[in-house]
């Protein structure tokens, strides 16, 4: 054998007795004879857990009962709190069978098709299986050389998420932990490079020059538009929220209102942060109203399709998300509608040198062997250092399933939202926040003759409580405009118009219940 030769096939002598304090040697020795077998075994038996979990608890019940406080007493035991880290070793068997009485009965479930949650869509198959691969290929998506192969995956599969939203020939986009990171990355951009062209600044503004400064979102935005604007050292007056309408959507000319006002005492107008589905109703704001506004007015304008981006890819039901390609910087969020395993969020940009700009830095440690090629170094283009390859999970599940695919996936769960929310808007004992939901999440609420309203909130959170409790089906609840509503996020591929419609049944059944007592 010649150098060229790879090490392990050259008989490089091991240290057998490297890893004998372990009951499972092999797990570690990786080139021993005899490894490939136990990581094998360790595979089945980790695989059986998991179709165990999927079969006898995940399509079982939505949820299990337990409060919180039943839920730290089960699984922290009498101490009723965290164990000291463990000090031995165990083996795999023993690992698993704890994750498997501790661990698998007690979790959210997202597969259950009368799971009616925020925003947790059962992962599809494929995606899960990248998730796999991507842990085993442990590739580095921050400077090129950490992981070749997969800076390349990032980016063919944020070219699609480029493509999806419109952004053009110029766009850009990187993978974010979620939609929380991405709406961060996005008003630190605004803040950057569009804020210095209002305030004559040379560089990026700090300090005191961030005090005029204003930014437009709806009573329906993401918390984490505000939270970002207190991370990069705004004012807290900074945020400026603007109602919605009466179907809780962000509209043109109040937003306009509100500019004039401002640019009138002497503040600085920067960015209109608009929502294509929010949390909480699913909602649609007026995106090519709001995108003729900031153009006008010289604004920047960021829109959050962390939910609402993946209905593009439907050709029924991309009218439901208009204007994004519109926007200067878009939020969208493959674990919601794309049906991702977590996580896997992402900011598209319309210039790829507004993310290059704000984001680039060059550590003296990062060099290239090859600086004629400037390879792609994904640490410039995102607020995070250490990246996973979570591209590897979309691109296999995308091939999977098409466009096609995940466009027919997204159809179908707003045909079932809308059959729940013709048949609440039909019956006498419930009402709906908003007949014919933008997209897939319905809000409503249970009546009972002769509650006030402070009664009928409390109902609705003990209804909630109820349902959980029963196994039969999960909603959350949620203000809106100061009343609580069931809140039916339908965002399951497995989830069917009877699914939909029992649980109306149940929470019938259980109202009965609990207006005898």
């Amino acid at each position: 054998m010649d150098d060229t030769t790879p090490l392990l096939r050259r008989g490089h002598p091991r240290n057998a007795e490297g890893f004998d304090w372990h009951p499972e040697p092999a797990m570690f020795d990786l080139p021993a004879d005899g490894a490939r077998k136990a990581l094998e075994e360790l595979g089945r038996d980790a695989w059986a857990l998991a179709l165990d979990y999927l079969y006898d608890e995940a399509l079982v019940r939505p949820v299990g009962p337990d409060s919180y406080e039943e839920l730290r007493a089960r699984f922290f035991g009498p101490s009723g709190g965290p164990a000291p880290a463990p000090a031995t070793p165990q083996s795999s068997s023993v690992v698993l069978s704890e994750v498997r009485e501790r661990v698998a009965p007690y979790a959210y479930n997202a597969y259950h098709p009368r799971s009616f949650s925020y925003f947790t869509p059962p992962p599809l198959p494929m995606s899960v299986m990248g998730e796999l691969l991507c842990q085993v290929f442990h590739q580095g998506i921050d400077v090129f050389h950490s992981g070749p192969i997969g800076a390349l995956v990032e980016e063919e599969v944020t070219r699609w998420l480029a493509d999806l939203v419109g952004a053009g020939p110029d766009g850009w986009a990187v993978l974010t932990s979620g939609g929380v990171m991405a709406n961060i990355m996005a008003m630190t951009v605004a803040r950057d490079r569009h804020l210095p062209h209002l305030v004559g600044a040379e560089g990026p503004p700090r300090g005191r020059t961030l005090e005029r400064a204003r930014v437009y979102v709806s009573d329906q935005a993401h918390f984490s538009v505000g939270r970002a604007l207190d991370m990069l050292g705004f004012a807290p007056e900074a945020l400026v929220v603007v109602e919605s309408d009466e179907r809780y959507r962000l509209q043109a000319v109040p937003v306009a209102r509100r500019i004039a006002e401002d640019r009138a005492a002497g503040l600085v107008p920067l960015c209109i942060a608009a929502v294509c589905g929010s949390t909480n109703t699913g909602s649609v704001d007026d995106v090519p109203g709001l995108a003729e506004l900031a153009r006008r007015e010289g604004l920047w304008l960021h829109v959050d399709a962390a939910f609402g981006g993946a209905a593009r890819l439907s050709a029924r039901d991309a009218g439901r998300v208009p204007g994004l390609e519109l926007a200067d910087s878009v939020t969208v969020d493959p674990h919601k509608w794309l049906f991702q395993a977590y996580d896997i969020g992402g900011l598209v940009v319309r210039h790829r040198e507004d993310l290059h700009r704000t984001f680039s830095r060059s550590p003296e440690y990062y060099r290239s062997a090859m600086p004629e090629t400037e390879p792609l170094n994904w640490l410039e283009y995102s607020m995070e250092g250490t990246r996973r390859f979570r591209a590897l999970k979309l691109w296999t599940c995308w091939k999977h399933v098409g466009s096609e695919g995940f466009a027919r996936l997204v159809e179908h769960d707003n045909d079932v939202a809308a059959v729940l929310a013709a048949e609440l808007d039909g019956s006498d004992d419930f009402e709906t926040a908003v007949a014919q939901p933008d997209l897939s999440v319905v809000c409503f609420r249970h009546l009972v003759a002769g509650m006030s309203e402070v009664q009928l909130d409390e109902h609705q959170d003990r209804l909630q409580r109820a349902l959980e409790v029963s196994g039969e089906a999960w909603v959350s609840t949620t203000k809106l405009r100061g009343r609580t509503y069931l809140r039916a996020g339908v965002m399951n591929w497995l989830t069917t118009d009877d699914d939909a419609l029992g649980m109306l049944e149940s929470l019938r059944e259980l109202a009965r219940t609990l207006c005898a007592d």
